[in-house]
């Protein structure tokens, strides 16, 4: 049998292959981003109990109601701004179902969608395969500044949706508050839709504050909100976030969400509503990984990596111009073949694979496993 491929220039991911190689060649393995510590004991607790409690039956569609509410009151503790949560919140099987129910309920074909690259994985995969176009707006290292005059250039009447992501992964950047007011300027009085992936809005650096869309009130009227539980309680596998959106988005979103996944694990989300009553959970993250991301660049201070601090995410990426002139793909996979060391080259979320000479490395590590990294990229 021969069929047409939806996906036909998808091959096999960068993560799958720096995590093969990693495993192949027994390296430290700072490409994925996940920790390579425990979760939190009392929320492991909190989900036993839950399972033992009788919570093992398909929860509602849009999530648990108890769950729905902790993410409400959390909303209004941090923004003074929050959600309905019987009409506007949806608990999803991560942030990744979240984005692609989204761009399936609302992207028809030949429907514009803008992205920022280097921009996460799934984003354009999802708009291939639902008929949309991708249209790019290529950020330019070391700052990854967003040029608000090509956006606007770029933006026409077949323009459906614009994806932002702060804080950025694979950049580590974050959104301004200026920026979000320019993202709200130029949807205004539009139909178009913004998607904001916050899945990393408790890891944020050296006193910024996270600007959610939620923050601005025409923004957060065309806005979904997509946040993970994996990225915030160090549990990835777990794979449970949440959207949350005005009822007329919501309710197009669960059109779709009800056919998809319909509902997502019910003792987990009894587990995460009772963890949330203790805001200290989420409130200590950022000094959490701060702590780490500093550890880390102290330990590689004499390299001859150059790189400016991580504002947000457990993420930190590094130029290696001094080092070596090669393509950042054929140096990753050297330095995790060589030196047992993997990270990943930001060339491959970028436009025409343009190469910056930079890696980016995972720092969501226990400080030994950090120590053993250092000493690693010191001796190249």
């Amino acid at each position: 049998m021969q069929h047409k491929s939806k996906l036909p220039n998808t091959g096999t991911n960068i993560f799958t292959i720096m995590s093969g190689l990693a495993n192949a060649n027994n390296a430290i393995n700072l490409s994925q981003g996940f920790p390579n510590f425990k979760s939190d004991e009392a929320l492991i607790n909190l989900v036993s109990k839950a399972m033992k409690s009788e919570y093992n039956q398909y929860a509602p569609m849009a999530g648990s109601i108890e769950l729905r509410e902790a993410i409400a009151k959390k909303f209004d503790l941090l923004y003074s701004s929050t959600y309905n949560p019987e009409t506007e919140i949806t608990i999803t099987a991560g942030a990744t179902q979240a984005i692609y129910t989204i761009i399936s309920a609302f992207i028809r074909a030949d429907d514009e969608v803008i992205i920022f690259k280097p921009a996460y994985d799934c984003y354009e995969p999802a708009i291939t395969i639902n008929g949309g176009k991708t249209i790019s707006v290529q950020l330019e290292a070391p700052n990854y500044i967003v040029n608000w005059a090509t956006v606007k250039q770029k933006i026409s009447t077949k323009t459906k949706l614009i994806i932002v992501n702060t804080p950025h992964n694979p950049s580590g950047t974050v959104l301004s508050q200026k920026d979000m007011l320019a993202l709200q300027e130029l949807t205004r009085n539009t139909n178009i839709i913004v998607l904001s992936d916050e899945v990393y809005e408790h890891i944020i650096f050296d006193n910024e504050k996270h600007q959610s869309a939620c923050l601005f009130p025409d923004l957060k009227s065309r806005s979904f909100i997509t946040a993970s539980f994996g990225k915030t309680f160090h549990n990835t596998g777990w794979k449970v976030g949440y959207c949350c959106a005005p009822k007329a988005l919501m309710d197009e979103f669960k059109k779709v969400h009800q056919f998809n996944v319909f509902c997502v694990n019910h003792p987990m989300q009894k587990g995460l509503a009772d963890y949330l009553k203790t805001p200290s959970h989420y409130l200590e993250l950022s000094q959490f990984y701060q702590e780490k991301r500093d550890i880390f660049l102290g330990l590689i201070k004499d390299s001859k990596f150059k790189w400016l601090p991580s504002k947000g995410t457990y993420f930190q990426v590094l130029e290696y111009s001094e080092i070596t002139n090669e393509y950042d793909v054929n140096f990753a996979k050297r330095l995790t073949v060589k030196n047992k060391l993997a990270a990943i080259p930001l060339s491959v979320f970028n436009d025409n694979a343009l190469d910056n000479k930079v890696l980016r490395l995972c720092f969501a590590k226990t400080e030994e496993t950090l120590k053993k990294a250092a000493e690693i990229l010191n001796r190249i």
